[in-house]
């Protein structure tokens, strides 16, 4: 009689999944004669850089968390985004931050706004997360919080850059000649002055993470905050449903509680995280008063699913699949119709 042995749950259980991660880099009009061929290639090895950096983390066991935190930083230290290094300026000539993080596995999460000298916002936001009972600080009391965790200072002049500079003054010029124009309204074409970043990522346990991190809007007045820093708006993640981080005009996201809405679509009403993600962004976000809401958003389920959806011309964008595919983009793709 021969013997039939039974599958090793034990080591199946054991075996790791499917890695992924998805990122983005702001949403705008964004069009092939608004960009030249260096500017292009310097977003596209950016974005390269990012994916590589966070693919690596999780293939090597990482976590999504880590991943999320690791990705992000290469695009807080680059020049051509707004969030670290690249941010845009405020009315008074400073630069703010604001990021977020949330963990999917447990729910925990942790965001920053208004600060002024932490070199990579994003991985203050995992401390506020892991050591901390709260989930949002702002302004010097998250900075104060900072210095008890040898966090990374600069001085604010480290985040300056001549480009953003110069986006600010034409920004107030532009207001000084049309006071009916709203604050934020600057005249400067957003594809410029754009680039809020985020990524969700799915790590071999299976954990979703999600994070967003950006220097707000170009010459932001009165301490405004938007979407970037607030968990169920710019940034969600549970691991039952997706991750998600936005990225476009902020106080709509805010008014939608998009980045929750996509994952309760899925909880409630049985959609996919691409449906989901699609009916949000492309067909309601718009249709909200007063003048629609722009932007996109990256998800992605723990099966890998991903979604990048944008009404928007373009969006700074990728991912690497769990099979292991990168693929970058800009412009609007022909399956993106």
């Amino acid at each position: 009689m021969s013997l039939v042995l039974a599958p090793d749950v034990t080591a199946q259980a054991d075996t790791p999944q499917p890695v992924a991660i998805v990122i983005h880099g702001g949403a705008g009009t964004i069009l092939p004669e608004n960009i030249t061929d260096e500017q292009e290639q310097a977003y596209r090895t950016a974005l390269r850089t990012a994916l590589e950096t966070g693919h690596d983390v999780l293939t090597d066991g990482g976590s999504s968390i880590d991943a999320v935190v690791a990705a992000l930083q290469t695009m807080e230290d680059s020049p051509l985004f707004n969030a670290g290094k690249g941010a845009v300026f405020t009315s008074e000539n400073t630069v703010e931050l604001d990021a977020s993080i949330m963990d999917g596995h447990t729910l925990n999460a942790g965001a920053l706004t208004g600060v002024k000298h932490i070199k990579n916002p994003i991985g203050l936001a995992r401390l506020i997360m892991e050591e901390s009972e709260h989930v949002m600080m702002a302004g010097t009391g998250a900075e104060d919080f900072a210095r008890a965790h040898e966090v990374s200072f600069v001085e604010n002049e480290y985040f300056y850059t001549e480009r953003r500079r110069r986006q600010a003054e034409e920004a107030r010029s532009s207001n000084d000649r049309d006071d009916a124009r709203d604050a934020d309204a600057d005249g400067i074409p957003d594809y410029d002055k754009l680039g809020t970043v985020g990524a969700v990522a799915l790590d071999q346990d299976g954990d979703l993470a999600a994070g967003t991190t950006t220097g707000g809007t170009t010459n932001k007045r009165f301490g405004r905050v938007g979407d970037s820093p607030i968990i169920g708006a710019g940034t969600y993640a549970d691991n039952a449903t997706c991750g998600v981080s936005a990225t476009g005009h902020g106080e709509y996201f805010i008014r939608a509680a998009v980045a929750h809405e996509i994952s309760a679509r899925m909880e409630h009403g049985g959609m996919s995280v691409q449906e989901a993600a699609r009916t949000v962004i492309m067909d309601e976000l718009p249709q909200m008063e007063p003048d629609g809401g722009s932007g996109g958003v990256i998800a992605m389920d723990a099966q890998g699913n991903i979604a990048m959806p944008f009404n928007t011309p373009g969006m700074y964008r990728g991912y690497v699949g769990t099979d292991g595919t990168m693929v970058i983009r800009i412009y609007r793709a022909e399956d993106e119709e």
